[in-house]
């Protein structure tokens, strides 16, 4: 693939718009054969995983791949053979990392750990160049609300768990680094930090653009309705997080502005972009989106799949063709009233629970991400779970890495969130020990890293 800028992204995005349907299929499947054809060359992952794949092949003719394959074999699966797992993990131990490029061309991104482990992902300048070409041409739902932040200011602020290399907070790092001038315009608030000190700084940089995690989003509203958070965006957008009809509503109300979302994930960028009508557009020029059930069969419009594949079109880097993702999606191709003709999604999305906490007879609020960016950096863990009960209680299933006992993993993460809590002034919790792993929704099979028990109630 030739290298892309960012404005040759954002012609391309452009161009594909206005194209006829035939000749919109024509690219998506030129773009395909083009990544497969350098993935069997480049990826020895591929080349082994493609070995009985003829070379004029329909997209279905291509075996699937998933996070835990791909991660057994990360040092095969890159098509640059100077990249090694371990070089990148040393790189990520330094969190003044975020951001930076590693070898000076490649930014670093893990995932959520949506199914319970994270995924190293590598991106190149111009996999970088395309996903910023989509999102400047596609992001915004409705033009006048680009219109309206333009003239205001254009100054935006992510309200984001900026401890560690997630898509949001490396991308709004990775551009503070490269344009250190644009501190003034563009910021990132911890979502970690207790919401006074966060409703500090949004006070303070008077946001035209707010973005964040709808669970953090959240806590903001009693903040403003108690007038304690002074600040008049004109648009809201939220990101990986579902965002419910009754918060969208909530939030408008609140702030007096559009509330808008978009269906991201680490291994695609933006997948769909939100419309008017609150339908998520695939960006099918550089994404292709699969709805398939439990089998892996495909799964017609209108019906709830259980996962999709998930194809990436432009990162030649580390190619992710055909990709487990455990989201379950419903495809639509009717005509949308937006006037967009790419394939629309509903989304069922990801649920974790914002938790509530007492002190002193006060309540306290956390988003689940908090607690997740916690945990995630304590090392001695594979992978983690918490039930929050009742009276400040928790229970935490855990999976301890290799060559470290259950206990120390436990003793570790359990000073971890305690240090956190303390500072939201949360100082009288009960952390426990589960005897029980980590486990998924034996109905969804979607993996929930922060559980709110209630009645006793637990997967």
């Amino acid at each position: 693939m030739k290298k892309i800028g960012i404005f040759k992204a954002m012609k391309l995005c452009k161009d594909y718009e206005k194209m006829s349907a035939e000749k919109q299929q024509e690219i998506q499947k030129k773009r395909l054969e083009e990544i497969v054809e350098y993935a069997r060359k480049n990826s020895p992952y591929y080349r082994k995983l493609y070995q009985n794949v003829p070379q004029s092949f329909s997209l279905t003719d291509l075996p699937q791949t998933d996070k835990k394959n791909l991660m057994e074999n990360w040092n095969d699966w890159v098509c640059d053979k100077e990249l090694t797992l371990e070089e990148v993990e040393k790189f990520m131990e330094d969190t003044d990392n975020i951001g930076r490029k590693l070898k000076k061309k490649y930014l670093v991104f893990t995932t959520s750990g949506s199914t319970g482990n994270p995924l190293v992902s590598i991106y190149d300048n111009t996999a970088n160049n395309v996903m910023g070409g989509i999102s400047a041409r596609r992001s915004y739902a409705r033009k006048e609300d680009l219109v309206a932040f333009i003239k205001r200011g254009g100054k935006s602020i992510g309200v984001f768990a900026d401890k560690g290399f997630y898509l949001g907070n490396s991308s709004i790092r990775s551009r503070l680094r490269s344009m250190p001038w644009k501190k003034k315009q563009l910021a990132v608030s911890s979502a970690l930090y207790p919401v006074a000190e966060i409703v500090q700084q949004l006070n303070e940089f008077q946001p035209d653009m707010l973005g964040g995690y709808p669970s953090n989003l959240e806590l903001l509203i009693d903040e403003a309705k108690e007038g304690r958070l002074q600040i008049s965006p004109v648009i809201i957008m939220t990101g990986g997080e579902y965002l419910s009809d009754s918060l969208r509503n909530r939030l408008a109300e609140t702030f007096h502005c559009y509330v808008q979302t978009s269906y991201s994930c680490t291994e695609g960028g933006t997948v769909a972009c939100e419309c008017r009508k609150q339908h998520f557009h695939v960006n099918n020029d550089w994404l292709i989106v699969e709805p398939v059930d439990a089998n892996g069969n495909p799964v017609p419009d209108g019906v709830q799949s259980d996962k999709i594949y998930l194809t990436n079109l432009y990162n030649y880097t580390q190619p992710y063709i055909r990709y487990e993702v455990t989201d379950r999606v419903i495809m639509h191709h009717e005509p949308c009233g937006c006037g967009n003709t790419a394939p629309w999604l509903e989304l069922e999305g990801r649920t974790d629970d914002v938790t509530t906490f007492t002190q002193e007879g006060k309540e306290i609020k956390i988003a689940p991400l908090s607690f997740y960016a916690v945990l995630k950096e304590v090392h001695s863990l594979r992978r983690f779970q918490v039930l929050v009960y009742p009276e400040n209680r928790l229970e935490l299933r855990i999976e301890e890495k290799d060559g470290v006992s259950k206990d120390a993993a436990f003793k570790d993460a359990k000073a971890c969130l305690v240090k956190f809590l303390a500072t939201q002034n949360i100082v009288q919790v009960t952390i426990m020990l589960s005897e029980e792993v980590p486990k998924q929704n034996p109905n969804s099979g979607k993996f929930k890293h922060i559980i709110n028990v209630q009645n006793n109630f637990k997967l």
